[in-house]
């Protein structure tokens, strides 16, 4: 059986190195590109652009949200597959067995969250452990609502001999319109979220404009005190909107 420390910690993420450089490198450039629009020193642009080695560890939560909504979905796929063998009058443990080799045809890839959740899951039954201890486990690594909803509601249930197929078939039901509502809403505010991207560029778009079509109509913000102090109050300001947008835009369901 995989030793639990193995196991994924859906809370936790390890950057790979070449994931590493990749965002860092990206992270440098635009850092680069921001401080010589911003301030036109190419010395000062290189030792700024340094901070962008920073950037994997910001990254680091993106990346769990989105390993986390990955999981979500695949968990939804199960649940409905586990939901069906149990509705043609299969037990608990030959249901899971079932539905893992579905999660297998439907998700190719043996390295599929849901599949290496179920994999494990299926080891503790063949080992004749609870299948409780299991599916507790993995509600409390993946740290999601809905799969620690159902996963107390299950256990409830299994102890106190409650209906487990209909509670199954509800958490389908329910994580299937969550999932509805926040296409829907991602539907909605996509034309918004394009524009935000749009209005982020058009600080750097105008001074690029600026320095094209007037390339000594900036030299006074360049080349002053209080001009590279009002650019740096712009800088920090452009970041700040653009942050603020991305929050805007976050919509949660």
């Amino acid at each position: 059986m995989r030793n639990n420390n193995k196991l994924i910690n859906y809370n936790e993420y390890n950057i790979s190195i070449l994931e590493r450089i990749k965002y860092s490198l990206i992270a440098m450039l635009v850092i680069y590109i921001l401080c010589i629009l911003f301030y036109n020193n190419h010395i000062f642009a290189s030792i700024f652009s340094l901070l962008g080695l920073l950037y994997p560890n910001y990254k680091k939560a993106n990346l769990i949200k989105k390993r986390k909504h990955e999981l979500k979905f695949q968990f939804k796929e199960a649940i409905y597959a586990l939901s069906s063998s149990m509705s043609a009058g299969k037990s608990i443990e030959s249901s899971f067995k079932d539905s893992l080799n579905d999660l297998r045809i439907l998700y190719p890839n043996p390295n599929t969250y849901i599949v290496l959740e179920f994999e494990y899951i299926v080891r503790k039954i063949e080992m004749n452990e609870t299948i409780e201890e299991a599916i507790l486990d993995f509600a409390k690594r993946a740290s999601i609502d809905d799969i620690t909803n159902f996963a107390n509601v299950f256990i409830t249930a299994k102890r106190t001999g409650g209906n487990i197929i209909r509670i199954i078939k509800y958490t389908s039901t329910v994580i299937s319109e969550k999932m509805e509502i926040q296409n829907e809403i991602e539907v909605l505010i996509s034309n918004k979220k394009f524009e935000q991207k749009i209005l982020s560029l058009l600080v750097p778009g105008i001074i690029i404009y600026l320095q094209i079509s007037s390339p000594t109509y900036l030299d006074v913000m360049y080349s002053t005190i209080r001009g590279r102090i009002l650019m740096t109050i712009c800088l920090i300001l452009f970041v700040i909107s653009y942050k603020i947008g991305e929050k805007i835009m976050d919509i949660e369901v």
